[in-house]
């Protein structure tokens, strides 16, 4: 194991615009560097190129700003103090920030120079972005940006409050989540019954928070001269390798090829569990009533495993967690107070992440601390770029960062586990739940489409349309009998559709991507993990698609792809 006092910790980047000491306080702080930028007489492609790098550096320290708010937010979503710090910045800085940034846009557009630094990699993916921004800026989206993300945070702020009370213990949501996997079926039903009850006390007020939200989305949308909220994400978040109709490909691709496995293991399921009725809170206790897998007790123990699984793969992985783990930038375990979900937040100046989650003690705890530290990989593979906005990759490169450290890890996580059986098990647990998550995903999807192509749709016409996708893209043996609300109800707990709307079909992209970086990985380790790393470290210097063949596989998500991708998964399943 990689020992603190062995670690070199990485130097922050040093300023040359902003004085060393500057620190983000108001928006009358900040103002006059923009000034500079925008007043700054530019004569030269050199010139140019030193304004791009001095607007990256001020970008750079306000993300890390704005970030660390973020971060002292959500670890305590009882803290008013670091709530109100955030909201200063999104209601005070941020929407001062935009129309300026707009008109830096429009600067740097208008230079007669500009066409000279295309020939500099990164440069014309980067140019590309600037105008699609100025092409679909809008003034009146600033205040209405700043109210949608106000909104958005109460999502944590309900689900963070959010537990249960079990045989007299108060837990969070995971935490309880933990008894799903009880070999006691009544101790399981009891958790799911208690989990989904606590989730319909809010659905009202989630409800009409997510319709606000859409109004608000769909406003934006029509400001900006599109359609519908749908076209103006796609435009927003740079989908400039596929469509929405790519989309709609793949949810029936999904449907056609994953949906079919998905019964499979099901069937098995249910008869090895020897179940007349296979109900949702038998899904993830192991089929062979074996107890739940313990891969590590505390946060301490999971983060040190999970150095050395790293430092096994490569010894330059494993130094990245260890950094990480002596700078104080992992918050793991689930508490009380603490918003849901899990993240690696970039900080663009430090050049070192920070790692959140809601650990317990089960498996999927693991493979989220080996997800995140995969985006953490890809935050220190990129730290070096010239420009903050080459750093700044498009959600199908992030995840497959991500979602391709789950499965190339999988070589060490009997560093996790005793005994072969149970690292088997692991291994054939989170496989299949690669399985089941890619349905899911394409549901999420589904459902999104139809909402912000539906922007004036009633509640209850949402709901109609939930449950009737709903069985497309689930099992058609779990009986939901006499659950008809839960099930209706299911998509609430899906934090992207209220936080980071569309961000969320890119887990399916990316999970195919991953499991070719896989099968690149078995079939030859050191040129599978030289593949990776070389995809990574690019950065957002050439297109998604450009990205995916540096690491030697395809962006692409057609149903034969798709299928010889799954057979692949199947085989490595049958080997467990």
């Amino acid at each position: 194991m990689i020992e603190q006092q062995d670690i070199t910790l990485p130097p922050k980047r040093v300023r040359i615009f902003l004085p060393q000491t500057f620190e983000v306080t108001t928006w009358e702080a900040v103002k006059p560097y923009f000034d500079n930028l925008l007043d700054r007489k530019i004569s030269s492609a050199e010139e140019l190129r030193k304004w791009f790098a001095d607007r990256s550096e001020l970008e750079a320290v306000l993300s890390e700003n704005l970030g660390w708010r973020y971060i002292h937010m959500t670890c305590d979503t009882t803290d008013e103090q670091a709530r109100e710090s955030f909201n200063e910045f999104i209601t005070q800085i941020e929407p001062k920030i935009a129309p300026v940034s707009n008109e830096l846009n429009k600067k740097a557009l208008a230079s007669s120079y500009l066409k000279e630094l295309k020939a500099v990699e990164g440069y014309p993916i980067m140019i590309r972005e600037l105008e699609k921004d100025a092409k679909i800026f809008r003034e009146a989206n600033v205040p209405l940006s700043t109210e949608e993300q106000q909104e958005a945070q109460k999502f944590g702020v309900i689900s963070g409050a959010m537990t249960v009370e079990i045989n007299g213990q108060e837990m969070t949501l995971p935490q309880a989540g933990n008894l799903l996997e009880s070999t006691d079926r009544e101790v399981r039903e009891d958790a799911w019954q208690k989990i989904s009850h606590r989730r319909l006390q809010d659905k009202e007020e989630l409800d009409t928070l997510y319709t606000k939200l859409i109004s608000i989305r769909h406003q934006m949308a029509k400001n900006a001269d599109f359609k519908n909220y749908r076209d103006y994400m796609f435009s927003a978040m740079g989908r400039f390798d596929y469509t929405p109709e790519d989309c709609f490909q793949f949810h029936q691709a999904v449907e056609k090829e994953v949906v079919p496995m998905l019964n499979e293991l099901s069937v098995r399921r249910k008869i090895t569990l020897q179940l007349g009725e296979l109900r949702p809170w038998d899904k993830a206790v192991d089929p062979a009533g074996l107890p739940p897998l313990k891969p590590f007790a505390t946060a301490k123990e999971l983060t040190d495993k999970t150095v050395r699984c790293f430092n096994k793969l490569d010894t330059y992985l494993g130094e990245r967690i260890a950094i990480m783990q002596a700078m104080g930038h992992l918050d793991l375990e689930s508490r009380k107070g603490k918003a849901p979900g899990g993240y690696n937040y970039p900080l663009s100046e430090t050049g070192v992440p920070f790692i959140f989650m809601n650990a317990t003690s089960n498996l999927r705890d693991m493979v989220t601390i080996l997800h995140e530290g995969g985006h953490a990989v890809h935050s220190f593979l990129t730290r070096d770029l010239e420009l903050v906005n080459f750093q700044h990759v498009p959600s199908e490169i992030a995840e497959l960062a991500s979602m391709s450290m789950e499965l190339i890890s999988m070589d060490y996580w009997e560093l996790f586990f005793d005994n072969e059986e149970d690292l088997n098990r692991a291994k054939r647990e989170h496989l299949e739940q690669i399985i089941g998550t890619l349905p899911w995903v394409a549901l999420i999807d589904k459902f999104q489409h139809w909402v912000y192509e539906h922007p004036e749709h009633s509640i209850e016409e949402r709901l109609d349309y939930w449950n009737s996708i709903f069985e497309a893209f689930s099992d058609n043996i779990t009986d939901w009998r006499g659950l008809e609300t839960e099930k209706s109800y299911l998509w609430q707990k899906q934090l992207h559709l209220y936080e980071v709307p569309f961000y969320y079909i890119e887990y399916g992209f990316a999970q195919l991507g991953a499991i070719a970086v896989w099968k690149n990985y078995r079939n030859n380790p050191e040129k599978g993990l030289e593949g990776y790393k070389n995809a990574l470290q690019l950065g957002y210097t050439q297109s998604i698609s450009e990205v995916y063949e540096a690491a030697h596989i395809k962006f692409d998500f057609s149903p034969n792809y798709i299928s010889s991708l799954m057979r692949f998964v199947r085989d490595e399943l049958d080997k467990l």
